[in-house]
């Protein structure tokens, strides 16, 4: 069945955002272009409201020529869509965030950029709280669509695609998009060439510890560059860099990155994988489902802080996240049975873990060992609802 944007809802991040713009004065809900920003904003105040303001409307932006006459008589909800646009409007939400009596609060939904978070924070201190959007979740479409959603990836008009063809063709468009528009309209003064070619190269890498020397090599630039372009692309959301855990162990351990491209739709264009027959062939398989579980067992449990960890000797785990005070492990493991390996026994004991998940696609739960499950995602996802 071909899903309709309309009838997909996103409960958990109506949820998020109302309970935000309750505490709090000023929100910024922060997330790439076409990751369903609008559409949220649109189902909390209507865009034809005079709330509502879309800084790619030229109405919009005429009516904020006098933005302090514009914005200080409203009452409610304002959302401004956009708002990287027109980064002076922060001085004046700073003065009207402290009104008391408080007649509005404020929505902002921008383009995720290093220099909007950089001047929110520093100009709105104290009054704003910040949201990061991701695409659709696999609690939003639902465990039956698992492998669609794993396919196609979480950006909405790639995953309700007519057509995997479709699908595909969206997201080829999108990554050119991104790279010769959003970027330098974001401030980015990287040639798009350049971006694509080591774009593409960390989805070759996906998965794997970072290694700047063996990338600055490849791409016959410095290390420093190399450096620059990952934490560009980590700042907008594109890519993750999942840091190492190191405690003082007698053994040693992995102190560089993991890095994984965000979004699975989008490692399988760069990786030029059309669907999902091609995808089951590929040498990548095993490292596009590790990448897109842990993308969603970090949506779903959303834990204090996160780190993969790895020895010198062999043993790792590909998430330990901190939720007060537990430690709970994750393993990824795309296969029919999980069991239960040394590495597992290892993890358990160096790093005092309360329990470990083994996250695979089936749909039994089972028992490992004492405080070791093999745990099916869709299920994972949903009880941690």
């Amino acid at each position: 069945m071909v899903h309709n944007l309309a009838v997909i809802p996103r409960p958990l991040d109506i949820a998020t955002i109302r309970r935000a713009t309750r505490r709090s004065r000023v929100v910024a809900l922060l997330g790439p272009r076409q990751c369903g920003k609008t559409t949220l904003a649109r189902q909390l105040v209507p865009a034809s409201s005079l709330n509502y303001f879309d800084l790619e409307d030229p109405r919009s932006l005429a009516r904020l020529d006098e933005p302090d006459l514009a914005l200080r008589p409203l009452k409610g909800l304002v959302v401004i869509d956009e708002v990287q646009r027109k980064q002076d409007l922060f001085p004046l939400l700073r003065v009207l965030a402290d009104r008391r009596p408080l007649p509005a609060r404020f929505l902002l939904l921008g383009s995720s950029s290093p220099d909007l978070l950089r001047r929110s924070s520093e100009t709105l201190a104290g009054r704003i709280e910040t949201i990061q959007l991701d695409g659709l979740r696999l609690a939003d479409v639902g465990p039956a669509a698992q492998l669609r959603h794993w396919v196609r990836g979480g950006f909405p008009l790639s995953y309700t695609a007519r057509t995997e063809a479709d699908s595909v063709a969206w997201r080829r468009q999108f990554l050119q998009t991104f790279l010769e528009r959003d970027l330098p309209q974001l401030g980015v003064q990287v040639p798009a060439a350049a971006l694509g070619r080591f774009w593409a190269m960390i989805a070759h890498y996906h998965g794997q510890v970072w290694n700047a020397a063996e990338l600055a090599r490849a791409m016959s630039v410095n290390e420093a560059t190399t450096r620059r372009y990952l934490d560009l692309l980590a700042d907008v959301f594109m890519v993750r860099q999942l840091q190492p855990w190191h405690e003082n162990l007698a053994k040693r351990q992995v102190k560089s990155p993991k890095v994984y491209v965000r979004d699975s739709g989008l490692l399988h264009a760069l990786l030029g994988i059309p669907d999902r027959r091609e995808l089951e062939r590929h040498p990548k398989v095993g490292a596009s489902w590790e990448g897109y579980a842990v993308e969603e067992v970090l949506k779903a449990a959303r834990p204090d802080e996160a780190y993969f960890w790895a020895t010198h000797n062999g043993a790792e785990l590909d998430l330990l996240m901190f939720k007060g005070a537990k430690r709970i492990g994750v393993e990824c493991k795309r296969t029919a049975a999980p069991k239960l390996t040394p590495s597992m026994r290892v993890a358990m004991t160096d790093l005092k873990l309360h329990a470990l998940h083994v996250i695979y696609p089936g749909d039994q739960r089972y028992p490992l060992a004492p405080n070791v499950d093999a745990v099916p995602l869709a299920e994972f996802v949903g009880a941690a609802r």
